[in-house]
């Protein structure tokens, strides 16, 4: 069973490596992100992928979607408005333009990520991405490749934006636990260059 969250209840680790990470709590309003969330939840057409792991074949545990720019990105739908502003708001904040989010819907406490990094060949060698989530507060845990005891936790607040700089996916893994806690739905938007 995968472990559960580092430091659910605590808030934001003391000692977070800023030089990767850079954490916003309040960047949409609580209520238009109320809306957003129930919007996302209710218009997105959500599809749970299958992974291979050890020649076994699992559904992962959330639902995706991927929104780009669908003339140069296979497999992309096109940008609905809601999505055009919000990247609007991240871009100058990240100082890079992105060409596609991936929505990730964690329908409750069992939907989770394992660890691991965003290092596809399609993004470049140092991947910036940008992570605005929506609903139910996840711990959101980081720990160094190098060392797995050199580990931290952000609490991934409803309208929070969490920067993910250059050089994180090289040096660090990250995930999102599953939770034994009764938990309500949480979207969350990763913004991403594709090359």
């Amino acid at each position: 069973m995968e472990q559960m969250a580092l430091f659910p209840e605590a808030g934001q680790s003391k000692g977070l490596p800023k030089n990767f990470l850079e954490y916003f709590p309040e960047l949409i309003g609580a209520l238009q992100g109320r809306q957003l969330l129930k919007k996302f939840i209710e218009k997105t057409p959500w599809k749970q992928t299958i992974q291979k792991l050890w020649d076994k074949e699992y559904l992962t545990p959330r639902l995706t979607c991927w929104y780009g720019e669908t003339d140069r990105i296979a497999g992309t739908l096109p940008w609905t408005p809601e999505l055009q502003a919000i990247r609007d708001i991240v871009e100058p904040l990240a100082g890079i333009s992105f060409n596609t989010v991936l929505l990730n819907y964690y329908r409750d406490g069992n939907d989770s990520v394992a660890w691991h990094s965003d290092k596809e060949s399609i993004m470049g060698s140092q991947p910036v991405i940008a992570s605005v989530s929506f609903g139910e507060v996840r711990s959101f845990d980081i720990r160094n490749k190098a060392d797995h005891s050199e580990k931290y936790s952000v609490r991934l607040e409803h309208g929070s934006f969490l920067l993910m700089k250059s050089g994180l996916q090289e040096n660090w893994e990250h995930r999102i636990a599953k939770s034994n806690k009764p938990m309500k739905a949480r979207i969350n938007l990763t913004f991403r260059s594709v090359i």
